[in-house]
């Protein structure tokens, strides 16, 4: 009993999170934030194939990190795929730009990844108990690492697509009309959660607020778009099952056989042996349930790190590797854009591969 409650302390305000930062990012969606982002985006490269593209990298990246992966996978693919289409560009590009910073931006902040706020407890407590002047704290741990793993992202792509991304393309038509209260509000409290996501303040509060004010003023200014608001308590209901699988199969020996994997030392090549098994074993299985397998075999708060970017950044080789993963697959498929899976599995184990050896080396600099 004891566990399981421990279970529920930690779990149940990252359930309140995702359930809360879904109803805002939906609501923006809703109101047209991210359709109008999108259009600005293509206006401001003025016709630049490569300006473009780099905006839209700047786009996912700063949606994930205040908004979550989730987020950018979900939301920002099909405004993505519908200007790179209005545009007459190739758009698997940008849609794979997408899917992978969705993963590999999402180390900054605690509420970028469901991951991150699960080793905040972790982090807390050893930043508490790291002598008078503390240990570091979850930003002071991970800027490096999620910078790092941004610019590897960055240039593997550009790398791998450059001959794409050279060009010029027509202006693309404006954006669709939007309510202006809706577009400001969403916009406002959107921009609003970042500083308030590093103030200290726990995640879920700020975000509970920001759904409070989104729902009231949905259900002023669109009534119709209020009642057919969708929550995703299946997404709920899968995490639950998750944490109490793994926290079962973990009382039952996979610690023990986790830590044979993954070793015990904090030096450099210890840390990528933790980082390789982790983005090994979220590919095999998924990200958040690998994160809270290999937690107890952490220790430190660089193997910590070591394992979030494992899950995190590493995670984007198979579909199931992340759930950002399959729902971006689906908005792909929506969008009369399918995913060639053999070239996505090649190109993102590249991605994946630089991604975690920059990040890694970077949790030590």
């Amino acid at each position: 009993m004891p566990d399981l409650v421990m279970l529920v302390e930690r779990t149940g305000p990252v359930l309140g999170f995702l359930l809360a930062l879904t109803i805002v990012a939906e609501i923006a969606d809703r109101a047209g934030v991210f359709d109008i982002a999108g259009h600005w985006c293509a206006r401001v490269a003025h016709g630049g194939v490569l300006r473009l593209w780099l905006l839209v990298v700047a786009l996912a990246t700063l949606a994930t990190i205040v908004l979550s992966l989730d987020t950018t996978a979900v939301l920002l693919t099909p405004v993505v795929l519908a200007i790179a289409k209005v545009a007459g560009l190739e758009r698997r590009v940008f849609a794979l730009t997408t899917v992978w910073l969705a993963n590999t931006a999402s180390l900054l902040l605690p509420v970028s990844n469901l991951t991150n706020l699960l080793a905040l407890h972790h982090v807390s407590r050893l930043h508490q108990q790291g002598g008078p002047l503390g240990g570091p704290s979850y930003l002071g741990l991970m800027w490096r690492p999620a910078i790092a793993a941004v610019l590897a992202t960055v240039v593997v792509t550009w790398l791998l697509h450059r001959r794409t991304l050279r060009g010029r393309f027509e202006t693309t038509e404006p954006a669709h009309q939007h309510d202006p209260v809706l577009v400001r509000v969403s916009a406002l409290v959107c921009i609003a959660l970042g500083p308030l996501f590093v103030s200290g303040i726990t995640p879920v509060i700020p975000a509970a607020v920001a759904a409070v004010v989104l729902l009231a003023v949905l259900a002023w200014r669109d009534r119709e778009g209020f009642s057919t608001l969708h929550l995703p308590w299946l997404t709920i209901l899968a995490v639950v099952v998750l944490f109490v699988l793994v926290d079962i199969a973990g009382r039952a020996g996979l610690t023990a056989l986790l830590l044979q994997v993954a070793g015990r030392g904090s030096g450099v090549g210890d840390l990528l042996r933790l980082a390789a098994a982790s983005a090994g074993l979220a590919n095999l299985g998924n990200n958040l349930p690998s994160y809270l397998a290999l937690e107890p075999v952490a220790g430190s708060a660089h193997r910590i790190a070591a394992v979030l970017v494992g899950v995190n950044a590493g995670s984007i080789v198979t579909p199931w590797g992340s759930v950002a993963t399959l729902l971006w697959a689906g908005r792909c498929r929506r969008a009369d854009a399918p995913v060639n899976w053999g070239v996505h599995l090649w190109q993102s184990a590249v991605v994946a591969v630089a991604c975690v050896l920059t990040a890694t080396v970077a949790i030590v600099l």
